[in-house]
């Protein structure tokens, strides 16, 4: 069973794992807020229950606003024809008419069949028999919403299980501009992939940028950039712009921040440290290109070790704010502002 509180990635690659295999569940239940990994897991499923062949007789692909649960189970019922087993998928099974009416065939389901209820950014009541039945007889996925802030660390933990590398400026790039929804950033990666050259598998920020149609004049790393050298004039003018579009959402702003300038104080300690470093070893400390050395250079006279404490400690209070938190009074534009105004005064 997979819900929320564990590794839903991992689950769903168990699960895959297995129907490629030939080992299949009696029933399935995929539900919950995004959509990604129970599409992932029936599509899985479809692709390998049954032989091209098999598939004239025993297969059945429905939507739950078309059929009863009463058909359901009929078809669920009925013995394979010259297979080892039939699939009966439910897509949009939250549209059913009295769906819980399936738990008395869940409850009891044919190991000859595999049912496959797929519900759309919806989730069966958990109080209720269709859900313990199954959850007590077959699989039952339950795929949370990913947060705002979480996003950066799926891009990057989705690109490593391809074999790939990302920057983190660039998932952050990526998630700034496909938002939440699994599936677009899957699909810009897939766009972003074609384009790049054959043997590639460090994706930057340019790449991004380049391949998926996104202009930093006005994202949260141009902001970063305008920050360091205390630029307060474009700094404000970026914050207004980004914080107002359509797909903003203040916690991934302030997580770019907050590990820009943990750069920037990790820095500072290096070069306390050994001001002679060269040019290599510091980009090595900062995990960036050396290009970008100016850049830090620039933010550590601007912030010294006290000031970087302090953004570091606004950006805590942000991140809580940004979350919902008490004491939040502001619309999250105006928050990057505040922000923005706060740490330039820092």
């Amino acid at each position: 069973m997979a819900k929320g509180g564990v590794n839903i990635a991992q689950v769903c690659n168990d699960i895959i794992s297995d129907v490629r295999k030939g080992v299949f569940a009696p029933v399935y239940l995929l539900m919950g807020d995004e959509p990604y990994y129970p599409e992932l897991v029936c599509q899985a499923i479809v692709d390998n229950c049954l032989q091209d062949y098999e598939k004239d007789f025993n297969e059945t692909i429905c939507y739950g606003s078309d059929v009863t649960a009463s058909q359901i189970i009929t078809s669920a019922r009925r013995f394979p024809m010259m297979a080892e087993r039939q699939l009966v998928v439910v897509k949009e099974a939250q549209q059913m008419k009295g769906i819980e009416d399936l738990a008395v065939y869940c409850a009891e389901p044919l190991e000859s069949t595999v049912l496959v209820l797929l519900m759309h950014k919806a989730s069966a009541d958990k109080r209720k028999s269709l859900y313990k039945s199954v959850q007590k007889n077959g699989i039952v996925v339950d795929s949370p919403a990913i947060r705002d802030y979480e996003i950066g660390t799926w891009i990057s933990s989705y690109y490593a299980g391809r074999g790939l590398s990302i920057e983190p400026q660039a998932a952050a790039l990526l998630g700034e501009s496909a938002g939440t929804d699994l599936s677009v950033i899957v699909a810009e990666t897939e766009k972003l992939l074609r384009n790049l050259p054959e043997g590639c598998t460090q994706v930057r920020v340019e790449d991004v940028e380049k391949n998926v149609g996104i202009s930093r004049q006005f994202s949260v790393f141009e902001l970063t950039r305008e920050l360091s050298l205390k630029n307060s004039a474009k700094a404000l003018k970026i914050a207004t712009h980004i914080g107002t579009a359509a797909k903003f959402a203040m916690p991934m702003a302030v997580s770019a921040l907050y590990t820009h300038f943990y750069r920037i104080l990790k820095y500072e300690a290096a070069l306390q440290k050994n001001p002679r470093m060269d040019q290599q070893e510091r980009a090595s400390i900062l995990g960036v290109n050396p290009y970008f050395l100016r850049e830090y250079d620039a933010a550590v006279r601007n912030y010294p070790v006290p000031s970087a404490m302090k953004v570091i400690s606004m950006l805590c209070e942000f991140d809580y704010l940004g979350k919902g938190g008490d004491g939040a009074t502001l619309a999250p534009d105006q928050m990057l502002i505040e922000l923005t105004a706060k740490i330039l005064n820092a």
